[in-house]
């Protein structure tokens, strides 16, 4: 990525201390809630084709950018090697809710690679999905790594560890060679070195490194545009994007937001939800990638961002706002059911 980091521009945003509001929560007739946040769109080129509020601002990526942390599972072989169909490597990108489907697939997975649910070190989580969650709860039943949201990319770090002869004990250490892959995978994409970057220790156990918004954008770009990409790594950025398309149920699940919109759009949208309000999209056709942040970490304000930055850029066509609607302009609903209020992208965005 060019590195003209408009230093003045920085500054100015800086100087105002705030991000912009870019999301309104609304009761009545009055906003009662306001959410402040940055977002950016960056082409393949790297030039910056939008952006609101700090997007040059590091930020912890989180399970936004688990397209780009999947590359390595296709780009080494692993993935043919073990016959991986589109379900395993559409889970290698997910946060998914715990279905049956999704600890189906990953513990069939396990299995086929020689390993099995304790070989995971992601940690045990109760479903993301409430119905799942509630039926085992009934059942007598404990959640297991297998129902922890990343365990389709644990799975995936699991099955390049086996793949390329490397030990599977300690696999999300920093200095393990599934991370530090990823750490250069990372680097080439988004266009920095990551050498000096702040660090902590995401949910799931793996290491996460502060990315600036602008970069984690130009990543995504890339990824659906790889044509200037080494031939392996574009391959494999075009096999995880097919996968993704063929099998947005396994990234998110019921209800799920990534999934609804990736099931409208087909392969126009790529997008990819994170913690703590981050969310990224790929958008092929338009060679274009989206990097927002939400500054208070609310998922309710960083899904709506994502909408409203797909319509400014033109993504949704007219029937595909309306299969969308709820996801646009979110209703705020009371304990009967009746709707009192919306969730809307404000002003900021032009609309």
């Amino acid at each position: 990525m060019p590195n003209d980091t408009k230093a003045a521009e920085r500054a100015e945003i800086r100087s105002a201390g705030v991000n912009p509001v870019l999301v309104e929560v609304t009761r009545g007739q009055m906003v009662e809630s306001r959410h402040r946040g940055s977002a950016v769109i960056v082409d393949a080129g790297g030039t910056v084709v939008a952006h609101w509020g700090d997007h040059m601002q590091p930020v912890f990526p989180r399970s936004a950018i688990k397209p780009l942390q999947a590359i390595p599972l296709v780009e080494t072989g692993a993935a043919e090697a073990f016959g991986l169909g589109d379900s395993e490597i559409a889970l290698a990108c997910a946060s998914h809710g715990g279905e049956p489907r999704h600890t189906e697939t990953v513990e069939r997975w396990l299995g086929s690679i020689g390993l099995g649910v304790a070989d995971l070190e992601c940690g045990a989580q109760w479903p993301n999905h409430e119905d799942t969650g509630r039926a085992m709860a009934k059942a007598g039943e404990t959640p297991t790594a297998l129902h922890n949201n990343c365990s389709g990319k644990h799975a995936g770090f699991l099955a390049t560890a086996v793949h390329m002869a490397e030990g599977t004990g300690g696999y999300v250490r920093f200095d393990h060679p599934v991370q530090q892959r990823i750490l250069g995978t990372l680097e080439a994409m988004c266009g920095l070195g990551l050498d000096n970057a702040p660090r902590g220790i995401d949910g799931c156990a793996i290491p996460t490194v502060a990315i600036p918004l602008e970069n984690l954008a130009f990543g995504m770009a890339r990824f659906g545009a790889p044509d200037d990409l080494p031939p392996a790594r574009a391959a494999a950025c075009r096999r995880i994007a097919d996968a993704v398309a063929a099998e947005p149920f396994m990234v998110a699940g019921s209800g799920r937001y990534c999934t609804e919109v990736m099931r409208v759009t087909g392969r126009a949208a790529l997008v990819k939800t994170g913690a703590e309000g981050v969310f990224c999209a790929s958008l092929p056709e338009y060679r274009l990638g989206v990097a927002l942040k939400c500054d208070d970490g609310t998922k309710r304000a960083a899904e709506v961002m994502m909408s409203a930055v797909l319509r400014h850029i033109g993504v949704l066509t007219r029937d595909m706002e309306a299969k969308l609607a709820d996801w646009i302009t979110v209703p705020v609903t009371n304990r009967n059911g009746a709707q009192v209020g919306e969730i809307r992208a404000a002003k900021a965005f032009g609309d």
